[in-house]
């Protein structure tokens, strides 16, 4: 799948569920409640020991899913990701090295921004989708358009993570820049802990609503 039919899809689903999953056994059950409720996208942040086999699991069972490998830190990381089946590959910040790794790989690579300069720098890499992070604590959607400004001829658009919920997710919806909204809310840990499937498939429902809402006349 090229990057540009990657991020196409990112962008039409319009929010990505970020999830760090502590069991494997809960990955098939989390697919199931995202497509029950019109979600088929999920980003599996490698902040736990289960990400690598959450991801291959998914690859293999619910492939119908666009799967995303979150916190790549490292080049290990990153070569995990792609051995396990992830499409696209998520970053905090941007690490030149890994950027470049992931070009050379073939993999859709989404660094994390939050100033000008690292704009800038993305865009030198070749990333013109990149996580704005953490969004609300860098001023939300006013930091978001005051950036996009300057960059709006390079095609940069914004991913924007951190601080987003379902208060505040319509605002970001209707910035030109953001191309999709990251966000924990839609699957929380204690729900995956406790088994609470509807539950995360009725924010799914919730926020494809949404999207439609704010975004179908675009």
């Amino acid at each position: 799948m090229a990057n540009s039919s990657v991020f196409d899809k990112v962008s039409c689903l319009g929010v990505v569920p970020v999830i760090a999953i502590d069991s494997p056994d809960a990955a098939i059950p989390l697919a199931d409640a995202l497509l029950e409720g019109g979600l088929p996208i999920v980003e599996i942040t490698f902040r736990t020991m289960a990400a690598a086999e959450v991801i291959e699991r998914l690859r293999q069972e619910r492939p119908e899913i666009l799967v995303g490998a979150g916190t790549v830190l490292t080049l290990k990381s990153l070569d995990t990701a792609k051995a396990c089946g992830a499409k696209f590959c998520v970053a905090p910040g941007t690490n030149p090295e890994i950027a470049a790794a992931a070009s050379e790989k073939g993999m859709p690579f989404v660094p994390g921004v939050a100033t000008a300069s690292d704009v800038e720098c993305a865009l030198s890499l070749g990333c013109r989708v990149q996580k704005f992070f953490p969004s609300e604590a860098m001023g939300g959607t006013a930091m978001i358009k005051a950036l996009a400004g300057p960059f709006k001829h390079t095609g940069v658009r914004f991913l924007p993570t951190g601080g987003i919920n379902a208060e505040n997710l319509e605002s970001y919806l209707a910035v030109e820049a953001v191309a999709a909204v990251g966000g924990t809310w839609i699957a929380k840990k204690d729900d995956i802990t406790q088994g609470n499937w509807s539950r995360i498939t009725d924010r799914c429902k919730a926020v494809v609503e949404l999207v439609a809402r704010v975004r179908g006349g675009k």
